[in-house]
């Protein structure tokens, strides 16, 4: 049977009967088309630095977390303007409370801070949330982990939670979290939580840069006093002692009494302050505005005798000589000689052709003349 041509179907041939075919609608793209585009315009617009200024100190998140982002960049025009952004924030910044919280693994943190967080923000205070998690890199996404369990605190319009780069070296992801520091004061956020995972290196990173130091433990994990490094402790202002309820209320009142007879024991701090050890239980909420009460009391007492303000200049000189440091090694390392003649000097020590201290001496030699030429 000849159905003409002409016809989208051979069914709408007039000669075709019984059967009508209606004709359909067009598939519909499962994005509107004038959203994407306008997505997509302000993913590619790029802010001024006068426009990420403006941002954070209207307190814009979104603002702050790109200029946050910019910090974290390796590449070096991201560097230049995160730098520009920092150098005008820094006269707006040091208005906030420092505190950084560390802890051994499964002493509660995450409950703890969201804990605190939550009563301090209903105190009328703006909470940053900052990690550093060095280790990051092996263990990927442990930080962001902690994130999602603080749900309640995330989801709070004063809070701002920030995890850590997820790699680096220890030295490079504090001085970020540094930087990242100044940007939130100056976004308005008075209280800034530095946490580290685990007790490690990163602790004395983290105590360089707080105003306090607070060690969450637990009670029931065996000997009381091995289970950390005796250099944590001593870093301290304050323990507390988590997870002091139920049937494990006992053992954390015991804790204390253990802690804070062997802080005594260590030599007084040049702030004045004795530390002090409180128990409470994150879960609960219980006993976590006495730790509050105890971090308050050693502001008043360190701004009194003027170690405060003091610290925090120490505090400053110290990351400068750090950040030396990092680029220096950064330099070194990625230089074209170096990048060459490293792994051959390498193999020499291993082999004891030559002693490690000359090969070290014999490549920064070849670093430094580098250097000279591209001059």
């Amino acid at each position: 049977m000849h159905f003409g041509k002409g016809y989208e179907h051979i069914e709408d041939n007039p000669s075709f009967k019984g059967l009508k075919i209606n004709k359909g609608t067009d598939h519909l793209p499962s994005l509107n088309p004038d959203a994407a585009k306008r997505f997509l315009k302000t993913r590619r617009r790029e802010l001024s630095t006068e426009q990420y200024i403006e941002g954070i100190l209207t307190g814009d998140i979104t603002i702050l977390s790109r200029a946050v982002t910019l910090v974290e960049s390796s590449l070096p025009r991201h560097q230049e303007i995160a730098q520009a952004i920092i150098l005008k924030c820094l006269p707006h910044s040091g208005n906030s409370l420092r505190l950084g919280i560390t802890g051994v693994p499964g002493a509660g943190k995450s409950t703890f801070i969201e804990a605190l967080g939550t009563h301090l923000i209903n105190k009328g205070h703006k909470l940053a949330v900052l990690a550093i998690d060095p280790s990051s890199e092996r263990t990927k996404g442990s930080i962001l982990g902690d994130k999602t369990r603080m749900e309640k605190l995330s989801s709070m319009a004063n809070a701002y939670i920030r995890p850590s780069p997820s790699a680096g070296s220890l030295g490079g992801v504090a001085r970020k979290t540094r930087e990242t520091i100044i940007l939130c004061e100056a976004a308005g956020f008075d209280t800034i939580f530095i946490e580290t995972v685990g007790v490690g290196q990163s602790e004395t990173a983290v105590h360089s840069m707080v105003d306090f130091f607070l060690l969450i433990l637990i009670a029931g994990a065996g000997d009381e006093l091995q289970g950390i490094k005796r250099g944590i402790v001593e870093m301290a202002d304050g323990i507390a002692v988590n997870k002091a309820d139920g049937q494990n209320l006992q053992a954390a009142q015991l804790a204390k009494r253990q802690y804070s007879n062997a802080l005594h024991l260590f030599p007084s701090s040049k702030s004045g302050w004795i530390p002090r050890v409180e128990t409470c239980s994150s879960l609960n909420s219980e006993g976590v505005t006495q730790v509050w009460d105890m971090i308050e009391e050693y502001v008043r007492t360190t701004r009194s005798g003027n170690f405060f303000e003091q610290n925090r200049k120490d505090q400053a000189a110290f990351w400068m000589y750090e950040t030396i440091q990092e680029h220096l090694k950064h330099n070194f390392f990625n230089s074209k000689v170096i990048k060459e003649r490293l792994t051959d000097y390498e193999n020499k020590v291993k082999s004891d052709l030559i002693s490690s201290f000359e090969a070290a001496k014999e490549l920064m030699n070849m670093y430094f003349t580098e250097i000279k030429h591209d001059k």
